[in-house]
This record gives structure tokens, C-alpha cells and sequence, in this order.
């Protein structure tokens, strides 16, 4: 059985901390004890950490083995309209566990009233949901999350691939706009984008993208795009395919 991975707080002459309210879920909650063994992320990469201390805000490792840096994720950006609390935490989860690098909440036309407001308080909880799907899922890094920002202030970045999901016909299948290389993807709130929405992502350079027929929520798109992308990736025609195929 794999042994349970956890982010330190702090990493630095061959030890480890993980503090505050992450210190006291190993310490009150599972029970850590000294002497037992983790996995434990951060600095320079990923490592055996033997428990050394347990206090009620601080726990301390002993680094005695280093695992290599882990796997570095292409990078892959989801701008993600506001959508209802619940289903944005999910979608923070999931898009987690399916390795996007950085999670932008934006607020879109259709967003409801007063989730930009509120996302502001909101942030350091998606961090938290981000940092224990990382752990979860085995990942080398936390995806950063940002705060909240307006759709116009994020759509000149540059990127290989960048993707808004359109719910109306005619856009292409999502497989034939990606591109090797870093990808950024847009998924809008409930009700769609807005047709000055769709205007602006296309002088900015995006391509709108399907993923079939069916009318998704924000948070199965979600899932439903970066699954598709990440197979993509590992395929010919992707990132992580051709460099399989270079290397001996």
C-alpha cells in the first residue's frame, strides 16, 4: 500500500513542518505518531519524512530519503466562471485531481450577484480543497489559486492552446483545437456565455470548443474537458506523446 503523501509548510536542512490547522488535522484527527513513516512534498521535491514531533500546530519530519522531484504537469490553466460555492469546491477538487496547474475564478456576465464579493472570502478555502485533492492524488504541487477576476482582465495571456466550451452548435470538437504545449481552458457560468463574451475570448485569440451535443454543468465540464485533454496529451498528437516517442 502507498504511503499517505502530505505538503510541508516548511522544508530546510534535512527536515520538514507541517503547522497550523494541516498540523492539527495529523495530530488530533490521524493520529500521527513519532516514528512513523510519510511521504512528504515540498522545496525541492518529494521525500520520505520519518514523524519526529507532534505537537497540537506543529508537526516535524526527519527528511531521510529523497523520491526525485515527482512528476511535472504540462501546464494547463482553468479560468473558471463563478458558479454556486458548492459546485465551484467541487470543480476545485476535481480539477485537482486531474492535474490542472492554476485555478482563475472569474466573473462572468451571467455569474450571479455577489459571488465576486463572497469568492473573496472563499479563496483560502479552495486552497485548502486544492492542497488535500494534491495530497490525494499523489501530486508533487498544489495548483495556485488565485483571486477572484473579471473576464477581461485574464484573456491576453499567452498559451499554445486557448479553449472557451461553447454550448451552442457549430464549434468544433474539443480534440481538434488543442495543441501541444501549455493550454489555458474557459468554462462559463450557468446559462452560457454572452454573445460580448464569445466576441472578446475571440479577438483575444480563443477557440471555442465542444464537447458533444448534451448541455453540461460548469463543474462536469470541468472533468469532462481536462480528462479529454489529459488523454490527449499522453496520445500522439500531444504533448506528452511526442516527447514519449523522442525519447530512447
Amino acid at each position: 500500500m502507498a504511503r499517505r503523501r502530505f505538503f510541508a509548510d516548511w522544508t530546510g536542512e534535512g527536515r520538514a513542518e507541517i503547522r497550523g490547522e494541516n498540523a492539527h488535522h495529523l495530530a488530533r484527527v490521524l493520529r500521527v505518531q513519532p516514528g512513523q513513516v510519510f511521504e512528504i512534498a515540498g522545496g525541492e521535491g518529494v521525500f520520505l519524512g520519518t514523524v519526529v514531533d507532534v505537537r497540537k500546530e506543529l508537526v516535524s519530519f526527519e527528511l531521510t530519503e529523497s523520491l526525485g522531484g515527482g512528476v511535472a504537469l504540462p501546464e494547463t490553466v482553468l479560468y473558471l466562471a463563478l458558479i454556486k460555492f458548492e459546485a465551484f469546491e467541487w470543480a476545485v477538487e476535481k480539477a485537482t485531481e486531474l492535474g490542472v496547474t492554476r485555478i482563475v475564478p472569474v466573473e462572468a456576465q451571467r455569474s450571479d450577484s455577489g459571488l465576486l464579493a463572497g469568492a473573496v472570502k472563499r479563496a483560502e478555502r479552495w486552497r485548502k480543497i486544492a492542497r488535500e485533492a494534491s495530497e490525494q492524488s499523489r501530486r508533487s504541487a498544489v495548483p495556485e489559486i488565485g483571486g477572484p477576476v473579471k473576464l477581461a482582465k485574464v484573456l491576453g495571456e499567452a498559451f499554445d492552446s486557448k479553449v472557451w466550451l461553447e454550448e451552442r452548435p457549430g464549434a468544433a470538437p474539443l480534440l481538434e483545437v488543442l495543441r501541444p504545449g501549455r493550454l489555458a481552458l474557459a468554462i462559463g457560468p450557468e446559462g452560457g456565455w454572452t454573445d460580448g463574451e464569445r466576441a472578446m475570448l475571440g479577438e483575444q485569440g480563443w477557440s471555442a470548443a465542444t464537447l458533444g451535443s448534451s448541455i453540461l454543468r460548469a463543474e462536469t465540464a470541468v472533468c469532462a474537458a481536462l480528462a479529454v485533454a489529459g488523454a490527449w496529451r499522453m496520445g500522439p498528437g500531444g504533448q506528452e506523446g511526442v516527447r514519449g516517442r523522442d525519447e530512447p
